[in-house]
């Protein structure tokens, strides 16, 4: 069976729109969220959130068809990190052709053009509304303009299942690779719903954290006892997923190894997790599986970034998960919620998160859970508090949980050949 290996990764976040800024500022302890300056905000309950600021236009407006004015942010964000990721991996960045594919995962991708077209079409009536609306607004808009932007013929298409949608993404992009149908694939995730209709929703739904607005920094509590839910944030991670051939034939090296990745669904409530996890159990335990590998091989070796959201339900099925997959090992497993310091960015969390995955395994350094200070009794593995630690793990395993009932656990593992190794210093 053909292996697979993440070459390439690209990141606009609010931690970074690069991926050596992304990193330091992840093993730093920084987090992004912040007062929000892109929206007018101050007449609602949550003002903060994790943005993305400082794009580079000239990454994002590469040929006549693709430009900032004819995309919604999250095609931008998408496009600006795709750029990153196909030059991190040393693969062209123009006219790819047919031997590569783009599969994408995004939630709602274009909610600030849909927001922006009805306002318009309430105020103004329907002949101001925007003939780009339908093409910036529909979901597939991301990884269309991607193959615009870089030629890329293959297939094309959008993923979309909540939080988990750049997981499920990902798992396609490892299927469509192992039936030999392109040499590569341009996967990973966008969002940009960080709007007063996106905000207002997951307040109203009482999901989102609503009581620290003056300290921002301070607002993502991933599994302290006093956290109260989570912030939105906006960005997108892209990464290169390539096969062993393609990757050695053209002189190549790889972040990571992708092992496997699977996926269930709850069945349980559209959108609170089964507090028992069951379904999210067996995800886990048939990605491992998958792998070729067993919970007891693994869980002094391998780093968990968990879906870890800083609301009650979700923190506290993980745990419970994560006990029942790795029995009294768990607690040798060395796991952090990086949206603590990124924010939680909804179609895109699995994908910057598989992102900080593949470094933590190249670097051996493993970002913190920040603002981890109560231990909440009911969530008591080791959640790498506050800082960030040095330990060379062989694994990586990345859970995404999403509205819908939908689980996600995909399993990478540290490249072995040192030909085929990259450097977190690249």
């Amino acid at each position: 069976m053909q292996r697979i290996f993440i070459s390439g990764i690209g990141v606009c976040s609010c931690l970074g729109n690069d991926r050596r800024t992304f990193w330091k500022n992840l093993i730093d302890g920084q987090c992004g969220i912040d007062r929000l300056v892109e929206h007018d905000t101050k007449d609602m309950e949550v003002n903060i959130g994790g943005e993305v600021r400082n794009m580079n236009a000239e990454r994002i407006n590469v040929n006549d068809l693709v430009s900032t004015r004819r995309m919604d942010r999250a095609s931008q964000f998408a496009v600006h990190a795709a750029h990153e990721a196909l030059e991190d991996a040393g693969l062209p960045v123009r006219d790819i052709g047919e031997q590569a594919a783009v599969i994408l995962g995004a939630g709602l991708a274009g909610l600030e053009t849909y927001e922006f077209q009805m306002e318009r079409l309430l105020t103004k009536g329907p002949s101001r509304v925007s003939p780009f609306t339908i093409p910036m607004l529909m979901p597939n808009a991301p990884p269309g303009n991607i193959s615009l932007a870089f030629g890329i013929q293959g297939t094309c298409y959008t993923t979309s299942s909540a939080c988990s949608s750049s997981g499920h993404a990902m798992i396609d992009a490892i299927e469509f690779l192992r039936r030999g149908e392109a040499d590569f694939i341009v996967t990973g995730g966008t969002e940009a719903s960080l709007t007063r209709l996106g905000i207002s929703s997951f307040v109203n739904m009482k999901a989102m954290c609503r009581t620290m607005n003056d300290r921002p920094k301070e607002s993502m509590r991933p599994f302290d006892t006093d956290r109260s839910g989570f912030i939105m944030s906006e960005g997108a991670s892209i990464l290169i997923f390539e096969n062993e051939d393609h990757l050695r034939r053209r002189g190549g090296k790889a972040w990571a190894e992708v092992l496997s990745g699977r996926s269930t669904s709850d069945s349980f409530h559209l959108v609170q997790p089964d507090p028992e996890g069951r379904q999210a159990v067996k995800a886990i335990r048939a990605a491992i599986k998958a792998a070729g590998l067993t919970p007891e091989q693994m869980a002094d070796c391998t780093y968990v970034n968990a879906h870890g959201t800083s609301t009650q339900y979700n923190d506290a099925m993980e745990t419970v998960a994560l006990k029942s997959v790795f029995g009294t090992d768990a607690g040798k497993l060395k796991i952090s919620s990086t949206k603590s310091m990124l924010g939680h960015m909804i179609g895109a969390a699995c994908a910057i998160e598989m992102s900080a995955c593949a470094m933590a395994l190249t670097s051996g350094t493993l970002p913190p859970t920040i603002n981890y200070n109560t231990p909440d009794p009911d969530c008591d593995l080791n959640y790498i508090p506050n800082k960030a630690i040095r330990k060379d793990v062989r694994y990586a395993i990345n859970n995404s949980f999403g509205f819908g009932g939908h689980n996600v656990s995909l399993v990478i593992g540290r490249v072995q050949e040192s030909d085929l190794r990259r450097s977190i210093t690249d």
